[in-house]
C-alpha cells in the first residue's frame, strides 16, 4: 500500500475523530485542621441548619396553630360519622394550609424584621434569631393560659417571671401546646352537641318503631349530611377556627 495514501487516511481520522467530553466537576471532603476559626464556623453554621431543617415538622406543629386546627377537624369527622372521609391527607393538608394563613402576620413580621435585616448585612445572625423568636413567642403568649404557663414554672422550680420577656421560651412551648389542646378539646364538644343531639332523636324514634337492631348511626348519617350542607358547615367551622386565633 502507498505509505502517502496511508498517511493520509490516519490524519483523516485523527480529525474526524469525536471530541473528548468535558470532564465532571469533582466534589471533595476531607477532614483535616482548620487553618482559621472561620472555616470551623462555617462547618458549625451547616451543622446548625442541618439541624434545625430535621426539625422543621416539630417546628410546624409545636409553635404554630397547626395543632387546634388538625384536632377540630378530626373531631368534626368523627362527630359526623363518616370514618375515613375526609381522608387523613386531606385534613392535614387543609390543617397545614390554614396554619400558613393563620401564621401569615407573623411570617411577614419575621421576614421584615428578621430575614431582610439580616440578608442585608444590617443585623448578625444571633440578632435575627432573636428576633424571630420574639414574633413567635408574641403569638404563642396571646394563645397561652396563665394558668398552663404557672404549671411549667411549678414544674421547673424556677422563680416566677415578673414579665413575659422573663419567661424561657422552654416554658413557653409546652404550656402553649396543652392550651392548644384544651381549646380544640373545648371547640370538639361544641361540635359534637347538634349531632349527637340528631343521634338521640333517631334513636328514639327507631326504638319507638320497634327497629331495635337497626343501628341508629346508619340512619341518622344522611341527615347529619344534609344538615352539615344545609348550615354550610365548612365555612362555620373554618371561620370559627381563625377567628379562634383573634
Amino acid at each position: 500500500m502507498n505509505p502517502n495514501l496511508v498517511g493520509a487516511l490516519t490524519s483523516l481520522a485523527a480529525n474526524s475523530a469525536v471530541p473528548a467530553m468535558p470532564g465532571f466537576p469533582s466534589l471533595q471532603l476531607s477532614l483535616g485542621n482548620a487553618n482559621s476559626p472561620e472555616q470551623t464556623a462555617v462547618v458549625l453554621k451547616i451543622l446548625a441548619l442541618l439541624t434545625i431543617l430535621s426539625l422543621a415538622p416539630s417546628l410546624l406543629i409545636m409553635l404554630t396553630s397547626f395543632v387546634r386546627i388538625v384536632i377540630v377537624l378530626s373531631f368534626l369527622r368523627q362527630a359526623i360519622g363518616t370514618q375515613v372521609l375526609p381522608p387523613n391527607q386531606l385534613i392535614v393538608g387543609l390543617s397545614l394550609f390554614l396554619t400558613f394563613f393563620v401564621m401569615a402576620p407573623v411570617w411577614k413580621s419575621v421576614h421584615e424584621q428578621a430575614l431582610m435585616p439580616y440578608l442585608d448585612e444590617k443585623i448578625s445572625g444571633k440578632e435575627a434569631i432573636g428576633v424571630a423568636e420574639g414574633s413567635l413567642r408574641q403569638f404563642m403568649f396571646k394563645q397561652t393560659r396563665d394558668k398552663d404557663l404557672g404549671l411549667f414554672v411549678k414544674l421547673a422550680k424556677v422563680p416566677a417571671p415578673g414579665k413575659r420577656a422573663d419567661v424561657p421560651t422552654y416554658l413557653l412551648v409546652p404550656a402553649f401546646m396543652i392550651s392548644e389542646l384544651k381549646t380544640a378539646f373545648q371547640i370538639g364538644f361544641m361540635i359534637y352537641i347538634p349531632f349527637l343531639v340528631l343521634d338521640m332523636v333517631v334513636a328514639s324514634i327507631l326504638m319507638a318503631m320497634g327497629m331495635m337492631m337497626l343501628p341508629p348511626v346508619i340512619i341518622s348519617l344522611p341527615f347529619k349530611l344534609i344538615l352539615f350542607v344545609l348550615v354550610d358547615g365548612w365555612q362555620l367551622i373554618i371561620g370559627s377556627l381563625v377567628r379562634s386565633f383573634g
